[in-house]
């Protein structure tokens, strides 16, 4: 609130003359005090740190961002289930006259491909959720969020993974559902669940490695370089097209290394077997055999590991 001015006017008069000169200054009274008691100042709330409101708050923001930003370019999310349909039909078809049972217990290939396709779609989703952020870096929007008073700067990760983990759930019903009238089956309801749980611990990996190469890299040209070297080697380095028993010994022991399969074989095993538990032998590896609980062991150490190596990463791009 402005303080208010009072104007005095002086009067005086020139030696040589009977004229009355004036002069007018403005004085200023002092502020009043307004500061409270030590009693009363002691009770005020007065916090310096973020609360997690505020956080919610600022990723529900970006995230709507980000889902405004697709409904205007729904062209995107049509692409993403149009594709894994395709693998499904084109590629069950090419192999629709192999041998029954070349892919073991009576499977046909359609059926053996479905939990393949479903961890690629997932996987190529997440390989692309830097893209989003690396062009806002290169629009200039992610300096202005970067400036901005948020309570933290690490809601533009969460953001960003909360949009692709939805979209990645999304596709992965789609394929599903479409797995199901090509004959594939339908898990249980508690298969089900495991399905999108698997899911959600891939795409949390692979979208912490997307976000930590989007701030790494000086461009969109190298990132989608980098998916692009990215994407076909791990699908053909992993049991989505071909059982573990059929590659060479090198090969099996790469598959092995690979995150991918450690998604794959457990959900395909949800589809070959109803009775299912955690200790349910999927993966014959090379070293050892990997149980279910055992794969899913591995991809939460996958997803914690990236979680934790791009963490100094974001500090320096954040501080």
């Amino acid at each position: 609130m402005p303080v208010p001015q009072k104007y005095i006017t002086y009067y005086w008069q020139d030696a040589s003359s009977t004229n009355y000169l004036t002069m007018s200054t403005t004085v200023t009274p002092p502020k009043p005090d307004i500061s409270l008691p030590p009693e009363a100042a002691g009770k005020m709330p007065i916090s310096d740190t973020p609360g997690i409101g505020e956080f919610i708050q600022e990723t529900r923001a970006l995230t709507k961002r980000l889902f405004i930003q697709l409904q205007r370019r729904p062209s995107t999310l049509v692409a993403g289930l149009i594709q894994p349909l395709m693998w499904l039909i084109l590629f069950g078809a090419l192999f629709q006259n192999a041998p029954q049972g070349l892919f073991g217990d009576g499977l046909s290939y359609g059926e053996f491909l479905g939990a393949g396709v479903i961890v690629f779609t997932a996987f190529a989703g997440a390989l692309n959720a830097g893209l989003p952020v690396m062009f806002d870096r290169e629009f200039g929007f992610l300096n202005r969020l970067l400036v901005a008073p948020l309570a933290s700067r690490f809601s533009i990760v969460a953001a960003s993974a909360i949009y692709i983990i939805a979209l990645s759930l999304l596709q992965t019903v789609v394929i599903v559902t479409a797995s199901a009238f090509l004959g594939a089956g339908l898990p249980n309801l508690a298969g089900l669940g495991m399905i999108g749980l698997i899911i959600f611990l891939l795409v949390v990996g692979i979208t912490a490695m997307s976000l930590g190469l989007a701030f790494a890299l000086p461009g969109h040209i190298e990132l989608i370089a980098v998916i692009f070297v990215m994407t076909l080697p791990l699908l053909f380095a992993s049991t989505a097209l071909a059982p573990l028993a059929f590659m060479p010994g090198w090969l099996q022991v790469v598959a092995c290394l690979n995150p991918l399969s450690y998604a794959i074989e457990p959900i395909r095993y949800l589809y070959l077997h109803s009775d299912w538990s955690l200790g349910s032998i999927v993966i014959e590896a090379p070293w050892a055999s990997i149980s279910f609980g055992g794969a899913l062991l591995i991809l939460l150490i996958f997803a914690t590991g990236v979680l934790l190596a791009i963490q100094p990463l974001l500090r320096r791009r954040f501080g």
